[in-house]
């Protein structure tokens, strides 16, 4: 909902700043308090794969995108250092399969999900030389209402575990860790070249560092609405998660870079390059839904 006693502040051209972020519990540290530090901006909250298709028509200034569309666009940039990642499990991503790995024929994707879709077609064909069809999972079904060999799921829907019994289950930051050694980078905060985002960037590296210093509070917040206790959303935040994009994720992500490129996910151009920040004064936000935008 839009609080209309809270209009922004207005950029050159009499339009707020656009800022897409994700709608799960994985990202709220890297938004909380952002309403107190950034100017002429308006927040719109959805799911990864929407905010990725609203930055590259030009509806968003600056998304969290999935990396991996983070790659599609040789004029995007990267202008700020708060990530989602993992160094290990991350029990939001998670492949439930029917059958052995090297058996799946039929793979169904979350519709929230890019750069976990990329992530899980590119175990399967190079650890175990398949390629499934691909169906889409819409929000709102569950994995038992695919017939598919396997189901991919993300986000908050996937850190509850389904009733049906399965050969194998992936929680693909455990099993990207167990295959590279590497941490594994889901999302990252991208603009494209040229576009004037003032403080913006230096902000979104304050929201995360607040987000992580009232991490409690946040799991206290938001873990009843997801159906899990405090604790369990505490220490999805801060054993899960990593948010910071440190030498370790970007080496991580350039060779999910490669990988992806191979398989005919990405281009081969380069990953985008960063933007520098420069720090700057703070003024309000207001909240919507891209409904609502």
């Amino acid at each position: 909902m839009i609080d209309i006693s809270r209009v922004p502040q207005m950029d050159l051209d009499g339009c707020p700043i656009r800022i897409g972020a994700v709608s799960y519990l994985n990202s709220k540290p890297l938004i909380e308090g952002l309403e107190e530090l950034v100017p002429d901006a308006e927040l719109i909250l959805d799911l990864p794969s929407r905010l990725a298709d609203g930055l590259a028509r030009g509806e968003l200034d600056v998304a969290l995108i999935p990396s991996v569309e983070a790659f599609a666009d040789p004029d995007y940039e990267i202008v700020s250092d708060a990530c989602v990642a993992t160094r290990g499990p991350v029990l939001s991503v998670k492949l439930y399969s029917r059958v052995h790995p090297g058996d799946v024929k039929t793979l169904a994707l979350d519709e929230g999900s890019r750069t976990s879709a990329a992530l899980v077609q590119i175990m399967l064909h190079d650890r175990f030389g398949v390629s499934p069809k691909l169906s889409m999972l819409p929000m709102g079904s569950g994995v038992e209402d695919s017939e598919a060999d396997a189901v991919l799921l993300i986000g908050d829907r996937a850190m509850h575990p389904p009733q049906e019994t399965f050969h194998t289950v992936w929680d693909l930051g455990e099993e990207w860790l167990a295959w590279t050694g590497l941490p594994f980078v889901f999302a990252m905060w991208v603009t494209r070249a040229g576009t004037d985002l003032g403080p913006v960037p230096f902000a979104l590296e304050q929201a995360r560092d607040r987000g992580m210093r009232e991490v409690a509070r946040i799991a206290q917040r938001e873990a009843s609405g997801l159906g899990i206790d405090r604790s369990a959303a505490f220490n999805y935040l801060t054993r899960n998660l990593h948010f910071r994009l440190e030498s370790a994720e970007r080496n991580g992500l350039k060779l999910f870079h490669r990988l992806a490129a191979q398989r005919g996910l990405a281009p081969n151009e380069t990953i985008p390059q960063f933007r520098p920040i420069q720090p700057t004064k703070s003024s309000p936000l207001r909240v919507t839904t891209l409904a609502e935008s």
